[in-house]
C-alpha cells in the first residue's frame, strides 16, 4: 500500500509539474537556497505579470499546491515555517514604478521593486515614501506583506497608513483591486488593510499604491547617550548593583528623555532608542527635518541634557534591526563596541517585537532588562519608543530564547502589552510561542477562510497556524 500510495504522488506532482510549465510563467526546480524557513519547496515561479500571478494560483488550486510569495528574501525567515510549501512564488520580474503621478504625491509600484530602487525614482522628482526600512533589499511586496517601518513611523505612521491602494491576486487566481486606481473591488473588505501583515496567507501583492512626501531641504540629528553600564555577574547572573530598581531607574530616564523630545515644539519626525546591550549604556537620537533644522535640533538637545549633540549625519545603527551582543567563549556577555558596520538582525538570532502604549514603555524597557539578566540572555533593543514599537535580539540557544520569550511576555502582558517573535533559528521549532496572545484570532481565521478556503497560501505561516 505505501508503494503504491508513493506512486500516486509521484505522478500528482509530475502532473503539477507539466501543468505549472504549461502556463506559459517561468518555472525552475527549486534549490537548497530556496526553502522558507527550513521548509524546501518543489518549485519556484517567476511570473512577471499579475495576469502571470493569477495563471500559477490556478493551476495550484487545480493540484492542490501550497504557495508562499517571496520578493527581496530578507524576511523570507520571519513568521512560522510553513506546514507546507510547493510552489515559491518569485516576484522579482514584477519590478517596475507602474505610475508616479509628481503633482499629486502618488506613486504605484510593483510588487517586486525594492524599496532602494523606488526611493532613487522618487528622489528624482525631490518626493519620497516616508518608511526607513531596516533591511536592504526589501521589496515593495514584502513591506506590506510584513507592515514593517522605520523611525519615521512617529510622525509620518506606517505602511498602513501611506498604502491608498493595492493589486493582489487570490488564492484562486482571482485578480482584485482596492483603493487607488480602482478597477474591481472585494466588497466589504479594505484589501489594503487586510493584506498588511498578512505574511502572505490571503493571496499574493501585485502592486501597492502609496501616498509620497515631498523630500525635506534639510535634515539634523541630536543625539545623548545614558552611560551608567549595568554588567552581569559570574555566570550571566545579575550582579548586586544589576538589580530590579537599577533597571526601572536606568528605563526611567531613558522614558524621560523620550517623552521630552516627543513633546518638544521643535515637532521631531523621528524618536529612536538604540541599547546594543541591556546591561550597558543606551542613546536617544532624535531627527527633525525641514526649514531651520539644524535650530530646532538644537532645542531638542538642549531637552536631552548637557551631553547631547546635533549632528548633520545620521547615526551608523539608524533605521536598523538591533543586532545581539556576542557571546564570550565561557558564555557570558563579550565586551563589544557597536560601529557602523554593525550588521543587521541576523537568522541565526531571535528577534522579538514589543509593543506597549509609549506611556508604559519604560516598564517595558526595565521588563527587557530584567528578564535579560535573569535569564542570562545578551539582547540588544531599538526602535521607536514613543510610538510604542521597539524590536529586541537575542543570542541564545532555543530553549534559553523561548525561556526569555516566555519571561518577557508574561511581563508585557501584564502591562497590556504585546511581545511576538519576528524570527527565531530553525531548531527553535514548536517549543517557541511565536504570537502570544490573539484576541482577534476568530475573526482571523473567518477572514482567511473567505480568502483562501483551501489553506494553500502561505499555510501556518502566521498566527493560530493561519
Amino acid at each position: 500500500m505505501d508503494g503504491a500510495r508513493d506512486l500516486r504522488s509521484d505522478e500528482t506532482t509530475e502532473q503539477a509539474g507539466k501543468a505549472l510549465a504549461a502556463s506559459g510563467v517561468a518555472v525552475r526546480a527549486a534549490g537548497a537556497d530556496d526553502a522558507v524557513a527550513g521548509v524546501p519547496p518543489r518549485w519556484v515561479a517567476l511570473p512577471e505579470t499579475a495576469e502571470e500571478i493569477a495563471a500559477v494560483l490556478r493551476v495550484s488550486a487545480e493540484h492542490d499546491l501550497a504557495v508562499v510569495p517571496v520578493g527581496g528574501g530578507t524576511k523570507l525567515h520571519w513568521g512560522a515555517p510553513p506546514s507546507r510549501c510547493d510552489v515559491l512564488l518569485d516576484t522579482c520580474c514584477l519590478n517596475e514604478v507602474v505610475e508616479h503621478e509628481a503633482g499629486d504625491l502618488v506613486v504605484r509600484a510593483q510588487a517586486g521593486l525594492t524599496v532602494e530602487a523606488l526611493a532613487e525614482a522618487l528622489a528624482a522628482k525631490g518626493q519620497e515614501l516616508a518608511l526607513d526600512v531596516p533591511l536592504p533589499g526589501t521589496t515593495i511586496g514584502g513591506l506590506v506583506a510584513t507592515a514593517i517601518a522605520g523611525p519615521r513611523r512617529f510622525r509620518y505612521g506606517t505602511v498602513r497608513d501611506l498604502l491608498i491602494g493595492i493589486t493582489v491576486v487570490l488564492a484562486d487566481g482571482t485578480i482584485a483591486h482596492a483603493g487607488g486606481k480602482v478597477v474591481k473591488n472585494v466588497a466589504g473588505y479594505d484589501l489594503g488593510k487586510l493584506f498588511t501583515g498578512s505574511y502572505g496567507t490571503l493571496g499574493v501583492v501585485a502592486d501597492a499604491t502609496f501616498r509620497l512626501h515631498p523630500l525635506p531641504p534639510s535634515r539634523t540629528f541630536a543625539a545623548a547617550s545614558f552611560a551608567r553600564p549595568v554588567r552581569p555577574g559570574p555566570g550571566g547572573g545579575a550582579s548586586e548593583e544589576a538589580t530590579a530598581p537599577e533597571a526601572v531607574r536606568l528605563a526611567g530616564e531613558l522614558q524621560t528623555a523620550l517623552a521630552a523630545a516627543a513633546g518638544s515644539q521643535a515637532e521631531p519626525v523621528a524618536i529612536e532608542l538604540d541599547w546594543p546591550d541591556v546591561t550597558g549604556p543606551a542613546t536617544v537620537a532624535v531627527l527633525v527635518e525641514g526649514a531651520a533644522a539644524a535650530e530646532r535640533a538644537d532645542a531638542v538637545r538642549a531637552l536631552l541634557g548637557p551631553e547631547a549633540r546635533t549632528d548633520g549625519e545620521r547615526p551608523g545603527w539608524w533605521g536598523r534591526l538591533p543586532s545581539a551582543p556576542p557571546l564570550s567563549r565561557d558564555g557570558a556577555r563579550a565586551e563589544t563596541d557597536v560601529g557602523d558596520e554593525e550588521p543587521p538582525a541576523g537568522r541565526g538570532e531571535t528577534l522579538l517585537e514589543l509593543r506597549a502604549s509609549p506611556s508604559r514603555m519604560a516598564g517595558a524597557l526595565a521588563a527587557v532588562h530584567v528578564t535579560a539578566l535573569e535569564t542570562g540572555t545578551p539582547a540588544a533593543v531599538r526602535g521607536s519608543a514613543p510610538a510604542g514599537v521597539v524590536h529586541v535580539a537575542l543570542r541564545a540557544d532555543a530553549g534559553r530564547a523561548a525561556r526569555f520569550a516566555d519571561a518577557l511576555r508574561a511581563r508585557v502582558e501584564a502591562a497590556d502589552g504585546r511581545l511576538v517573535v519576528l524570527s527565531a533559528p530553525p531548531e527553535a521549532g514548536d517549543g517557541l510561542d511565536r504570537w502570544g496572545r490573539v484576541g482577534a484570532l476568530a475573526l482571523m481565521r473567518r477572514v482567511k477562510e473567505r480568502f483562501d478556503p483551501g489553506g494553500r497560501m502561505s499555510p501556518g505561516r502566521f498566527v493560530g497556524g493561519i
